[in-house]
């Protein structure tokens, strides 16, 4: 388990694993008044968190199964990646992909972070690729026809 350092400027718990298997932590609005996300409104939702992720992770915004199918919220930039080098405050991209106003209100739900390692990448430059039986198949060429 890594270590990461989080100023909560909210008067919001910090997030935190709800079960022994959860991959995510719930992270919640951090609001002065309610939010109303009209059908196809899209907002970005402040958290009050400001975290100093180590070099070499990443955190993920993702949304909250149950917003998504009870009242169709999703986080419209899913996932949504905060880098290690990124000291602002962290905030969610939702919209309402639903037919009905949705309220938000200070200390809700609104998203889930999950903490992942990564590696960054150098190219190499080629004037072919190596085969293999799929080849440049892709957009459902694999599946039925």
């Amino acid at each position: 388990m890594i270590s990461i350092s989080i100023r909560n400027q909210s008067s919001n718990e910090l997030p935190d694993y709800a079960t022994q298997g959860a991959a995510g932590m719930d992270i919640r609005a951090h609001l002065t008044e309610s939010i109303t996300l009209q059908p196809m409104e899209r907002r970005l939702i402040p958290t009050g968190l400001f975290l100093e992720i180590p070099i070499g992770y990443e955190v993920q915004i993702r949304p909250r199964s149950g917003l998504a199918y009870k009242h169709g919220i999703t986080v419209l930039n899913s996932p949504g990646t905060i880098d290690s080098d990124y000291r602002g405050e962290v905030g969610v991209l939702l919209i309402n992909l639903s037919s009905e106003p949705f309220v938000i209100e200070n200390g809700e739900r609104v998203a889930q972070m999950v903490v992942a390692a990564h590696e960054q990448a150098s190219w190499k430059t080629v004037s072919e690729l190596s085969d293999t039986d799929r080849g440049a198949g892709g957009f459902g060429s694999t599946g039925k026809h």
